[in-house]
Protein backbone atom coordinates (compact mmCIF):
# COMPACT_ATOMS: atom_id res chain seq x y z
CA UNK A 1 0.00 0.00 0.00
CA UNK A 2 1.01 3.62 -0.47
CA UNK A 3 0.16 6.96 1.05
CA UNK A 4 -2.66 7.32 -1.46
CA UNK A 5 -6.13 7.82 0.03
CA UNK A 6 -8.78 5.12 -0.25
CA UNK A 7 -11.38 5.98 -2.92
CA UNK A 8 -14.67 4.12 -2.47
CA UNK A 9 -16.36 2.83 -5.61
CA UNK A 10 -20.10 2.48 -6.12
CA UNK A 11 -20.90 -1.14 -6.82
CA UNK A 12 -24.09 -2.80 -8.10
CA UNK A 13 -24.68 -6.49 -7.38
CA UNK A 14 -26.76 -8.64 -9.72
CA UNK A 15 -27.67 -12.20 -8.80
CA UNK A 16 -28.71 -14.33 -11.76
CA UNK A 17 -30.90 -17.25 -10.76
CA UNK A 18 -34.21 -18.85 -11.68
CA UNK A 19 -34.76 -19.95 -8.08
CA UNK A 20 -33.09 -17.61 -5.57
CA UNK A 21 -35.01 -15.08 -3.55
CA UNK A 22 -33.51 -12.17 -1.57
CA UNK A 23 -33.66 -14.33 1.57
CA UNK A 24 -31.69 -17.15 -0.12
CA UNK A 25 -29.13 -15.05 -1.99
CA UNK A 26 -26.00 -16.15 -0.14
CA UNK A 27 -23.68 -15.24 -3.02
CA UNK A 28 -25.10 -11.73 -3.30
CA UNK A 29 -24.91 -11.39 0.48
CA UNK A 30 -21.26 -12.48 0.37
CA UNK A 31 -20.39 -9.81 -2.19
CA UNK A 32 -22.32 -7.07 -0.38
CA UNK A 33 -20.71 -7.88 2.98
CA UNK A 34 -17.23 -7.86 1.47
CA UNK A 35 -17.58 -4.71 -0.61
CA UNK A 36 -19.04 -2.80 2.33
CA UNK A 37 -16.36 -4.11 4.72
CA UNK A 38 -13.74 -2.83 2.27
CA UNK A 39 -15.31 0.66 2.36
CA UNK A 40 -17.13 0.60 -0.97
CA UNK A 41 -20.76 1.64 -1.49
CA UNK A 42 -23.59 -0.69 -2.51
CA UNK A 43 -25.22 1.34 -5.28
CA UNK A 44 -27.89 -1.17 -6.38
CA UNK A 45 -28.85 -4.80 -5.99
CA UNK A 46 -31.31 -7.07 -7.73
CA UNK A 47 -32.04 -10.67 -8.72
CA UNK A 48 -32.93 -11.63 -12.28
CA UNK A 49 -33.79 -14.96 -13.91
CA UNK A 50 -31.38 -16.65 -16.32
CA UNK A 51 -32.72 -14.70 -19.30
CA UNK A 52 -30.12 -13.30 -21.68
CA UNK A 53 -32.08 -10.19 -22.69
CA UNK A 54 -33.07 -9.23 -19.15
CA UNK A 55 -29.50 -9.60 -17.90
CA UNK A 56 -28.03 -7.55 -20.76
CA UNK A 57 -30.68 -4.84 -20.35
CA UNK A 58 -29.95 -4.54 -16.62
CA UNK A 59 -26.21 -4.37 -17.26
CA UNK A 60 -26.72 -1.63 -19.88
CA UNK A 61 -28.99 0.35 -17.56
CA UNK A 62 -26.44 0.19 -14.74
CA UNK A 63 -23.59 1.10 -17.13
CA UNK A 64 -25.58 4.18 -18.14
CA UNK A 65 -26.08 5.20 -14.49
CA UNK A 66 -23.39 7.71 -13.44
CA UNK A 67 -23.84 6.57 -9.82
CA UNK A 68 -22.48 3.08 -10.59
CA UNK A 69 -18.77 2.42 -11.14
CA UNK A 70 -18.66 -1.38 -10.96
CA UNK A 71 -21.13 -4.20 -11.58
CA UNK A 72 -20.65 -7.60 -9.97
CA UNK A 73 -22.93 -10.37 -11.16
CA UNK A 74 -23.08 -13.81 -9.61
CA UNK A 75 -24.57 -16.89 -11.22
CA UNK A 76 -25.10 -18.16 -14.74
CA UNK A 77 -21.43 -18.65 -15.61
CA UNK A 78 -21.50 -22.42 -15.94
CA UNK A 79 -21.91 -24.74 -18.89
CA UNK A 80 -25.60 -25.67 -18.79
CA UNK A 81 -28.23 -24.42 -21.19
CA UNK A 82 -29.65 -21.82 -18.79
CA UNK A 83 -26.19 -20.33 -18.05
CA UNK A 84 -26.30 -17.19 -20.20
CA UNK A 85 -24.73 -14.53 -17.98
CA UNK A 86 -21.39 -14.60 -19.78
CA UNK A 87 -23.06 -14.12 -23.16
CA UNK A 88 -25.11 -11.21 -21.79
CA UNK A 89 -21.97 -9.60 -20.36
CA UNK A 90 -20.10 -9.98 -23.64
CA UNK A 91 -23.00 -8.35 -25.51
CA UNK A 92 -22.46 -5.28 -23.32
CA UNK A 93 -18.64 -5.11 -23.13
CA UNK A 94 -16.73 -2.59 -25.15
CA UNK A 95 -13.51 -4.29 -24.02
CA UNK A 96 -13.06 -7.62 -22.30
CA UNK A 97 -10.55 -7.98 -19.47
CA UNK A 98 -9.25 -11.39 -20.57
CA UNK A 99 -6.74 -11.68 -17.72
CA UNK A 100 -9.54 -11.57 -15.14
CA UNK A 101 -10.72 -15.03 -16.26
CA UNK A 102 -7.15 -16.30 -16.23
CA UNK A 103 -6.41 -15.01 -12.74
CA UNK A 104 -9.77 -16.23 -11.44
CA UNK A 105 -9.03 -19.70 -12.82
CA UNK A 106 -5.63 -19.65 -11.13
CA UNK A 107 -7.22 -18.68 -7.79
CA UNK A 108 -9.92 -21.35 -8.22
CA UNK A 109 -7.42 -24.08 -9.05
CA UNK A 110 -5.86 -23.61 -5.62
CA UNK A 111 -9.28 -24.10 -4.00
CA UNK A 112 -11.16 -26.61 -6.16
CA UNK A 113 -8.53 -28.15 -8.42
CA UNK A 114 -9.42 -29.02 -11.97
CA UNK A 115 -13.10 -28.27 -11.33
CA UNK A 116 -12.07 -24.66 -11.98
CA UNK A 117 -12.15 -25.47 -15.69
CA UNK A 118 -15.98 -25.40 -15.53
CA UNK A 119 -16.13 -21.70 -14.65
CA UNK A 120 -16.55 -19.03 -17.29
CA UNK A 121 -15.95 -16.03 -15.03
CA UNK A 122 -15.33 -12.91 -17.09
CA UNK A 123 -14.68 -9.21 -16.79
CA UNK A 124 -15.00 -6.23 -19.06
CA UNK A 125 -15.61 -2.53 -19.43
CA UNK A 126 -18.56 -0.68 -20.95
CA UNK A 127 -19.49 3.00 -20.83
CA UNK A 128 -16.80 3.69 -18.23
CA UNK A 129 -18.09 0.93 -15.93
CA UNK A 130 -16.33 -2.25 -14.87
CA UNK A 131 -18.36 -5.47 -15.11
CA UNK A 132 -17.45 -8.84 -13.61
CA UNK A 133 -19.43 -12.07 -13.98
CA UNK A 134 -18.70 -14.46 -11.11
CA UNK A 135 -19.92 -18.00 -10.48
CA UNK A 136 -23.00 -18.44 -8.30
CA UNK A 137 -21.38 -20.06 -5.29
CA UNK A 138 -20.55 -18.03 -2.17
CA UNK A 139 -17.08 -19.60 -2.18
CA UNK A 140 -16.35 -18.43 -5.71
CA UNK A 141 -17.62 -14.92 -4.90
CA UNK A 142 -15.42 -14.87 -1.80
CA UNK A 143 -12.38 -16.01 -3.81
CA UNK A 144 -12.95 -13.48 -6.60
CA UNK A 145 -13.36 -10.64 -4.11
CA UNK A 146 -10.66 -11.60 -1.60
CA UNK A 147 -7.99 -12.57 -4.12
CA UNK A 148 -8.61 -10.16 -7.01
CA UNK A 149 -11.27 -7.47 -6.73
CA UNK A 150 -10.53 -6.13 -3.25
CA UNK A 151 -7.03 -5.30 -4.49
CA UNK A 152 -7.87 -4.04 -7.96
CA UNK A 153 -10.70 -1.84 -6.62
CA UNK A 154 -8.36 -0.20 -4.11
CA UNK A 155 -6.62 2.96 -5.33
CA UNK A 156 -3.81 2.29 -2.86
CA UNK A 157 -2.88 -1.06 -4.48
CA UNK A 158 0.37 -0.84 -6.38
CA UNK A 159 1.83 -1.04 -8.93
CA UNK A 160 -1.56 -0.44 -10.58
CA UNK A 161 -5.29 -0.90 -10.05
CA UNK A 162 -8.64 -0.43 -11.75
CA UNK A 163 -9.57 2.68 -9.77
CA UNK A 164 -6.68 4.81 -11.02
CA UNK A 165 -7.69 4.34 -14.66
CA UNK A 166 -11.44 4.86 -14.11
CA UNK A 167 -11.35 8.50 -15.27
CA UNK A 168 -9.91 7.37 -18.60
CA UNK A 169 -12.20 4.42 -19.36
CA UNK A 170 -14.44 6.47 -21.61
CA UNK A 171 -11.86 8.88 -23.02
CA UNK A 172 -12.46 7.49 -26.51
CA UNK A 173 -15.99 8.92 -26.35
CA UNK A 174 -14.87 12.52 -25.75
CA UNK A 175 -14.72 14.91 -28.68
CA UNK A 176 -11.57 16.70 -29.62
CA UNK A 177 -11.56 20.40 -28.78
Amino acid sequence: MTDRPFIPTRIAVLTVSDTRTPEQDRSGDTLVARLEAAGHILAARTILPDEHGEIANQLRAWCADPEIDVILSTGGTGLTGRDVTVEAHRDVYEKEIEAFATVFTHVSMAKIGTSAVQSRATGGVANGTYLFALPGSPGACKDAWDEILVKQLDYRHMPCNFVEIMPRLDEHLKRKK
